[in-house]
């Protein structure tokens, strides 16, 4: 175990402002964590998946994504809303309560800056559930 957090130590640098928080979450059992996050969300008004959805369409150039880029919006979420669900879920690895959320707000966007062949992929997965996607 200690071979492994050497590995990781060295993979990504840890300021000595923060060693000790890490060491702590290091300690945590998946539960613990999960408790944590949540907490963390509630304390500060933040979500941890809207991070991880929006941060691949940061990095995308102008030029690229009228080319070779779509973004997926949710339109209308249809009869089978659980079905929906389930498979924004699985499509964008988000948590049950955040893939709800962004079925409960639809319109919504889904994901930006998705290649094409992958935004069709995920457009095609969420009609089959029932869903009507537009890609922009």
């Amino acid at each position: 175990m200690e071979e492994e957090n050497k590995i990781i130590d060295e993979v990504v640098e840890i300021p000595s402002k923060f060693k000790k928080l890490v060491e702590e979450i290091e300690k945590m059992s998946v539960l613990e964590l999960s408790e944590l996050v949540k907490v963390l969300e509630k304390k500060f008004g933040v979500s941890a998946a809207a991070v991880a959805v929006a941060g691949p369409a940061a990095g995308a150039a102008p030029e690229e994504e009228g080319k070779s880029t779509a973004d997926v919006e949710l339109t209308e979420v249809g009869a089978n809303k659980i079905a929906v669900i389930k498979a924004i879920k699985e499509a964008l690895t988000l948590g049950l309560k955040e893939a709800k959320d962004l079925v409960d707000g639809a319109p919504s966007m889904l994901k930006q800056g998705m290649k094409k062949e992958d935004a069709a992929e995920l457009a095609k997965k969420l009609t089959d559930a029932g869903a009507k996607v537009t890609l922009k």
